[in-house]
């Protein structure tokens, strides 16, 4: 699917908000709730021992799915894919769901007793279905928590369609109409945040029977007169799904973009119990509204987790599920190296006139990081995965900006303009020697130097940046930036700052 800047932003928002509400919460779970404006980080410890930045089996179940829907499209045949991916993870996981446990082990059996060493998403689907049988409910958070990556591979089809696949792929391990009906609406959800960047979680009650879709309209309505903390069996599909949307309507007034993002997955935090999964469920569909660009660097910075992937992974399968042309290794941001060869003045390299511990290239500059002592970078622009050499993951932060002044270019320049220099800052705090960069450090480079060098020289923005021009002499931020600059002179200058 062909989308705009604007909405592969959002796409590619998906998994990384909704892995770092997963790893925010980690250290919380099965906490009592918080007081308002306690401070939330990404801790780890929990129950289940989380390292710091850690995401936990929220995000793990999700990723089988992502890769499933990549390799097989939307079609039963991912299924298959997606059990025994479970499966081998559960072997060795850290957590499981007591549910999702059962229906594993039993389907596993099942294959035994048939002499088959992998199991299918049939074994899931009857095992499933056996449990729901025998306990009489199958209505936990499990399926709701991991479902994201399927409307990403559903932009192009009708809602509908994602309503009932969403449907079939909760029954893999819960049954309950109450957990597909969560797992479809959230989806479809999703959707039209990526598509229209709205959040409108009633989108799919016309899909829903009439009486189903006034139940869940009752709920909807419940979670928004409501806080997280209302909602203390939040292990619950309903209430996982309502403590959600809680932290996202409660967070709202008078809050957006990347503000509201923040707000709203600390908030589910603070709701208690079940708390990386309320927030994993609720980053899913403000990552989807918002966008890559909203998710702070700090929480961006070291994201993993199974099966040993990072940020810039999450990113690429968002992306390549949106555009649904499955894994693309010729392809930004698969591609070990992106093609900036038609480029001139691209190996420019000096140092900030501010701090001669960060330097100020063009993508050229990224070949001497070994030679001029670089141990940490920040990227302005795109790059493949092999482009960067001899940095630690951790040390490598790139922001999406494209050198535009059209407000449909960029999601929040301002904010993320501002969170790239605070990466700077954070990388120099730490002793590091810093390369910025851009394609030809004359317009996104040096807007960044500026609002980095006016926290290191304490001058303003402007002054910054007519020191930067005397080094690089092509320096021509666009209007948007010179704004996002001049704004800022503006806010350092008002009265109590």
């Amino acid at each position: 699917m062909n989308l705009n800047s604007l909405q592969n932003d959002r796409a590619a928002g998906v998994l990384v908000a909704f892995a770092a509400g997963d790893a925010l919460g980690a250290g919380y779970e099965f906490d009592a709730p918080l007081p308002d404006g306690a401070e939330v980080t990404m801790k780890g410890g929990g129950p289940f021992g989380f390292e710091p930045a850690e995401w936990t089996d929220d995000t793990s179940m999700a990723i089988p799915i992502a890769e499933a829907l990549l390799d097989a499209g939307p079609a039963p045949a991912a299924l298959d894919a997606v059990a025994r991916a479970w499966s081998a993870w559960a072997a060795e996981a850290k957590d499981v769901g007591s549910q999702t446990r059962n229906v594993i082990d039993a389907a596993r059996r099942t294959a035994a007793a048939d002499h088959r060493s992998e199991v299918t998403a049939d074994d899931f689907a009857r095992t499933a279905e056996a449990f729901h049988e025998r306990t009489g409910r199958s209505g936990g958070n499990g399926s709701l928590m991991r479902t994201a990556p399927l409307a990403l591979a559903y932009l192009d089809r009708e809602p509908a369609e994602l309503m009932a696949q969403a449907g079939v792929l909760s029954a893999l391990t819960h049954v309950e109409a109450d957990a597909q009906e969560a797992c479809g609406l959230w989806c479809v959800a999703i959707r039209e945040a990526v598509l229209t960047g709205r959040l409108n979680i009633r989108a799919g009650l016309p899909l829903l029977a009439e009486d189903r879709a006034g139940l869940w309209l009752e709920r909807i309505e419940t979670a928004e007169s409501s806080r997280p903390r209302d909602f203390t069996q939040n292990g619950w599909v309903v209430q996982a799904l309502q403590g959600a949307w809680s932290a996202i309507t409660s967070t709202r007034a008078g809050c957006n973009g990347p503000a509201h993002l923040r707000a709203a997955l600390e908030e589910a935090v603070r709701g208690g119990n079940d708390t990386d999964t309320v927030a994993a469920i609720a980053g899913s569909l403000v990552g989807a509204a918002y966008g890559f660009s909203a998710v702070p660097f700090e929480w961006r910075r070291n994201l993993h987790g199974w099966p040993g992937l990072r940020t810039r992974d999450l990113m690429t399968l968002g992306v390549e599920l949106a555009a649904g042309n499955g894994h693309r290794a010729d392809t930004w941001p698969r591609t070990p190296h992106f093609d900036y060869s038609s480029w001139s003045r691209t190996d420019v390299l000096v140092q900030h006139p501010d701090d001669d511990g960060v330097w100020l290239g063009g993508v050229g500059a990224l070949g001497r990081t070994a030679e001029m002592g670089i141990d940490a970078v920040v990227s302005l622009c795109r790059l493949g995965t092999d482009d960067v050499t001899g940095i630690a993951p951790e040390n490598q932060s790139t922001f999406w900006l494209v050198d535009s002044a059209s407000p449909d270019s960029n999601a929040y320049a301002g904010y993320v303009l501002q969170e790239a220099a605070a990466a700077v800052e954070r990388f120099r705090t730490e002793g590091k020697t810093v390369l910025l960069h851009c394609v030809r450090a004359e317009s996104r480079t040096p807007t960044v130097a500026a609002l980095y060098g006016a926290r290191a020289a304490g001058v303003t923005p402007l002054e910054s940046l007519e020191h930067v021009r005397r080094v690089l002499p092509n320096a021509h931020p666009n209007p948007a930036f010179r704004e996002v600059l001049a704004v800022a002179v503006a806010q350092a200058t008002e009265p109590g700052n």
